[in-house]
């Protein structure tokens, strides 16, 4: 049976949040903000199973919500590495390209994903080899240099910002960072950018939603006011 398999990465270390504070745990109304996520993976009828990677001190943690919340499509619970690349590595790595052709890879932070976007990045990755959700720029951007002086200002017709989830063929993106990602001086801030690295080049996937990043406690506000909306 061909799989697509969802990596959720909830192994990041938090320090814009403050007071050591593991963001993806924290509440967001009546759940921890990983379980949010969590819950549109395992209502999509695309993802057959979930690995989720974490800090090792929230192994445990973890554990219990996915017994609370009846994730019944995690499949393993890992402990993520000191980089993005190397958490998604440490689950990259255990899947098999022949059973799970396609790999969903998806930051906890972004709590307002819904079954519908993460099937709209798989039905591109089932297309075109990829799918990665983006909006496009619509402010203006600039760039800037000491003593907070700008530079110069960037065409935005041509920029995007770059989201997750993000969906490849598994044996692609596995190639690509076993080339590019696993080097020490290596970083990468998604996963688009290895197979870019790569020279092959991700098909975006325009939503218009919203779908934030918690990074600061203000998100989290944010965030709560997007889930009650919707």
């Amino acid at each position: 049976m061909v799989k697509t398999t969802a990596i959720v990465l909830a192994s990041g270390k938090s320090t814009r949040m403050g007071n050591a504070l593991d963001k993806c745990f924290l509440s967001l109304g009546a759940r921890p903000v990983v379980a949010w996520s969590l819950l549109a993976f395992e209502a999509c009828a695309d993802v057959e199973e979930v690995i989720l990677v974490v800090r090792k001190d929230q192994v445990t943690a973890a554990g219990g919500i996915q017994r609370i919340f009846g994730l019944n499509k995690i499949k393993q619970i890992l402990v993520g590495g000191s980089r993005r690349q190397d958490s998604v590595w440490a689950a990259l790595k255990t899947l098999n390209p022949v059973e799970s052709r396609y790999v969903v890879i998806h930051d906890a932070a972004r709590p307002c994903v819904t079954p519908e976007l993460i099937q709209e990045v798989i039905r591109s990755a089932r297309r075109y080899g990829s799918g990665v959700v983006a909006s496009p720029v619509v402010d203006t951007v600039k760039t800037v240099g000491s003593g907070m002086m700008t530079k110069s200002t960037l065409e935005r017709s041509s920029l995007w910002a770059v989201q997750t989830p993000q969906a490849f063929l598994t044996e692609s993106l596995q190639t690509a960072y076993r080339q590019f990602a696993l080097d020490k001086k290596a970083l990468f801030t998604d996963d688009s950018a290895v197979l870019e690295a790569a020279g092959i080049p991700s098909r975006l996937v325009k939503w218009e939603s919203p779908n934030p990043k918690i990074t600061t406690p203000m998100d989290l506000t944010l965030a709560a006011a997007i889930l009650r909306l919707n």
